[in-house]
């Protein structure tokens, strides 16, 4: 059985993104599916020297290691991905491993905006690039006016948004099934 890691990058429990990726998880189909946790300590090299990675941050690099495939949700927050997503990538960027190397990745965005997060959706690309993924290129879920897009049982409206993540986690599941 495939493995699924669902990194909200929002922390509110009730964030559209945290919707999306319940989507997400359902249209990736049958797999054992684990939601990261990004409450970690803010990135700080005298507390890396001092006290070495904290297991909260390990539990994150081993997740995604032993992920098949990882699904990204990421909020846009002033035209970029939020810091707690960043403060993640910077933190596991400094464990043993490489825990992203050749990993497939999808990225999913939900935001209030016309653009549906695609100004985070680059710059997310861009922070992981020299983490070296296999990042699924599309077909891209920018799902706008987020606040407004899902049922009040959390459920997609738009069947076009729907159809995009069904595809896209479809293709992750077989990118998955390649390695």
């Amino acid at each position: 059985m495939l493995t699924l890691l669902g990194i909200p990058g929002a922390l509110r429990a009730a964030s559209t993104n945290r919707l999306l990726l319940a989507e997400a998880r359902q249209a990736f189909g049958e797999a054992k599916q684990i939601e990261a946790n990004l409450r970690l300590p803010l990135y700080d090299g005298d507390l890396e020297d001092s006290h070495g990675i904290p297991v909260e941050v390990q539990t994150l690099a081993d997740q995604i290691s032993s992920a098949d495939a990882v699904v990204i949700a990421t909020p846009e927050y002033n035209k970029s991905f939020p810091g707690v997503l960043k403060n993640a990538l910077d933190w596991v960027s400094r464990t043993k491993g490489a825990p992203f190397r050749n990993k497939p990745v999808a990225i999913i965005s939900a935001a209030d905006g016309r653009g549906g997060g695609d100004r985070s959706q680059f710059a997310l690309r861009l922070a992981l690039t020299p983490f070296r993924p296999r990042l699924l290129s599309g077909p891209e879920v920018l799902v706008a006016d987020s606040s407004h897009a899902f049922t009040p049982e959390g459920k997609l409206i738009d069947p076009r948004y729907q159809k995009a993540l069904t595809e896209l986690m479809q293709d992750l599941r077989a990118e998955a099934q390649r390695a």
